[in-house]
């Protein structure tokens, strides 16, 4: 039985139809967790302890053994708090801040490698001011090679090279430096 506080009137804990609808919804991520690949799930901020119950859940093809499985998955899930949660479903949706940070970041990247495909030093230079633990060497050699392989129509292998450099990069930054980096978003 709930409750009710005597002064108030106010009921002390959620109503049980609000408990169920709840563990429903967990239940509904630990099965979308279980469908994702191994890959998929370490993007994720899900936390160490529930990555082997998500691989066993991953695992069981038997339909019972596997919704027994499921279910325990969201037994364990419903022990995180709700921060926990609410980052994974914020990551898993497309709408999500998480989304929309790693769009911006992939967008910052693509804009910079065609600023250092088309000006070349002028805007190595600039990037390496605004990041200047980069690898000047290494960055330079990409842009060159990307252009090249442009100018000659080959396979674009130094123009994705440049481009998994530039987002690691920003990664990088934007992990040490939270604040600092939507300014700088403004630039490229």
């Amino acid at each position: 039985m709930r409750g009710k506080d005597l002064e108030t009137g106010e009921f002390l804990s959620p109503s049980r139809s609000q408990q169920r609808r709840e563990a429903l919804e967990v239940l509904d991520l630990a099965r979308q967790l279980s469908e994702m690949t191994a890959q998929q799930v370490a993007r994720l901020p899900v936390p160490e302890r529930l990555v082997p119950h998500i691989d066993e859940t991953r695992r069981i093809t038997s339909h019972g053994a596997h919704k027994r499985q499921l279910q325990f998955l969201a037994k364990q899930m419903r022990r995180e708090d709700d921060e926990t949660l609410d980052a994974i479903r914020d990551a898993l949706d497309v709408n999500g801040q998480a989304a929309r940070v790693e769009a911006a970041m992939l967008h910052r990247a693509e804009a910079w490698r065609e600023r250092l495909m088309a000006d070349g030093d002028a805007a190595l230079t600039e990037l390496l001011d605004t990041y200047p633990h980069a690898d000047r060497q290494h960055l330079r050699q990409l842009a060159r090679n990307a252009h090249e392989e442009r100018l000659k129509n080959k396979a674009p292998h130094a123009f994705r090279e440049l481009f998994r450099e530039l987002r690691e990069l920003f990664a990088s930054a934007d992990g040490a430096v939270d604040g600092e980096s939507d300014s700088l978003d403004e630039d490229a």
